[in-house]
């Protein structure tokens, strides 16, 4: 696999000054002072796609969802690891490990092993497992969501699996366009 931070971006993040209604999308997609993270600057190059996608990938990281934060995050880590997106699991992992309550080994074994790393816990397992089981084969097996089911409401596996899709999706935009990495982002662990 490429080294992503020496690939060059297929289309170069938006940079300041920026339009009016540009300004107004990242102020959407990441309010406050810090810069929007060159993800959100890229999809901005196309502003109708960057207010579609918008209200889904609020709506996953805002309180309405009905999913743990940590549930959430592995998921996410994991859909990011499988598809190789070292840009997102980056990303992730620095903003939300803390407060999903995910430490290095947790954050190592999303990239480095699978459901049987001895860091997780059986939900965490079973969020692993599904993750793999839907990238490598898009369906899950019966034993599978019997086990998942009796863990997560109706309402909650279908976020699961839409959350899968759309990781799977921004993984493809990251990677297809290869968006640079962030400076600050943590980096895959090297294999030992």
């Amino acid at each position: 696999m490429e080294k992503r931070n020496s690939l060059q971006p297929r289309i170069a993040p938006l940079e300041p000054p920026f339009a009016t209604e540009v300004t107004a999308e990242l102020s959407r997609w990441q309010p406050g002072d810090k810069a929007p993270l060159a993800l959100f600057r890229t999809l901005v190059h196309h502003l109708p796609l960057a207010d579609a996608m918008y209200p889904l990938g609020h709506y996953f990281l805002s309180r309405n969802s009905s999913l743990e934060i940590r549930d959430r995050e592995i998921l996410i880590d994991r859909v990011c690891a499988r598809c190789g997106c070292e840009y997102e699991w980056g990303v992730h992992a620095r903003i939300f490990a803390d407060s999903a309550g995910l430490d290095g080994a947790q954050l190592t074994a999303s990239v480095a092993e699978g459901s049987d790393a001895s860091c997780w816990t059986d939900s965490d397992r079973l969020l692993v497992r599904m993750v793999d089981e839907l990238h490598d084969s898009g369906h899950l097996n019966d034993d599978l969501w019997t086990s998942i089911a009796a863990r997560w409401s109706s309402e909650q596996l279908l976020e699961l699996v839409v959350l899968a899709g759309w990781y799977h999706a921004i993984s493809y935009v990251a990677n297809g366009i290869q968006v640079p990495l962030e400076e600050w982002g943590l980096r895959f662990p090297v294999p030992k």
